[in-house]
């Protein structure tokens, strides 16, 4: 992907574009090689927010390594989205059967639906829309209350912000996390969250604070929710102790590590029963040895 491509709609989100660009110009920053174009049917592209852009009207030559994103744009229903021409949907959809990878943010699912790249494939958008872009491409799968999916190099975000989700795990895995990781320091976005999360992640949700020792131990949990994170270790990682690492996790987020982990083991539960698991194998699958301790946080948490 050393080629990225934005195709930029009118009434496009400021942050939609703004984000993955920023992801994939940081990472170039570091030495990964990255060029950034921006393409639409007018050279004059107004957005959501008012502040007009310019973009080429040419698109570049694309190779396999290359990436094309399509961020949203404002629209009440993706009925009311602008038209996009013929010739850009043949462009999405040949640079894919070439083998290149299309990505959308938000309302840019639409463009890779009149495509034809979401027929049979999983994909996602935007909560508000998620409905009407499953009834205008019913040969899609869906994907309800997730950050993004990638099925077959078609790579689908949900709402404004996920865009930069997405982008993180793009440079992941073309370079590794600790690159993506590096990137989103650097950003100063300590959320690095996974696709399958919620949309109203408490990822997310216990992140308001600006203690980097606490944000550090939180990219650990994050990371590792599944498996056992014993208090020294998490300290040790931190250079504090134990004692100290409680008292800052818990004036910060409001909860102690292992109930900040069990937040997240019980959220990513009941995803997995929402989607058809059993109480057994959810249990199992986010790191207890059985249902006992599921069924007593789902009852705490009713």
């Amino acid at each position: 992907m050393s080629h990225v491509v934005f195709f930029l709609v009118p009434g496009v989100h400021l942050l939609d574009l703004a984000g993955p660009a920023q992801v994939f110009s940081t990472a170039a920053d570091f030495g990964h090689p990255y060029t950034l174009t921006y393409v639409a049917e007018r050279p004059q592209v107004p957005t959501a927010q008012g502040l007009p852009l310019v973009a080429g009207v040419d698109w570049p030559e694309l190779g396999t390594e290359d990436l094309v994103i399509v961020p949203g744009w404002r629209a009440v229903t993706l009925a009311d989205s602008p038209p996009i021409g013929a010739p850009v949907l043949r462009a999405l959809r040949e640079h894919h059967a070439r083998g290149g990878t299309v990505a959308s943010v938000c309302a840019g699912a639409e463009a890779l639906g009149q495509a034809g790249l979401l027929k049979g494939r999983h994909c996602t958008t935007h909560h508000d829309v998620q409905d009407e872009l499953a009834a205008r491409h019913p040969g899609a799968t869906v994907v309800r209350d997730v950050l993004f999916t990638a099925d077959d190099r078609v790579i689908t975000s949900a709402g404004i912000a996920s865009g930069i989700d997405l982008a993180l795990h793009l440079v992941a895995g073309r370079h590794g996390p600790a690159v993506a990781a590096k990137v989103a320091r650097d950003m100063v976005v300590y959320a690095r969250r996974n696709g399958h999360e919620s949309q109203s992640s408490a990822m997310f949700r216990h992140r308001s604070h600006l203690d980097d020792t606490v944000h550090r131990v939180q990219d650990l949990i994050d990371a590792r929710f599944d498996r056992p994170l014993p208090l020294p270790a998490l300290a040790l990682a931190a250079g504090v102790s134990e004692r100290t690492l409680t008292r800052l996790f818990t004036r910060a987020t409001g909860l102690t590590p292992l109930r900040y982990q069990q937040t997240l083991r019980l959220e990513r539960a009941q995803h997995l029963i929402s989607h058809g698991a059993t109480l057994d194998a959810a249990a199992r699958s986010v790191g207890f040895e059985d249902a006992r301790m599921l069924r007593r946080l789902r009852a705490r948490a009713a």
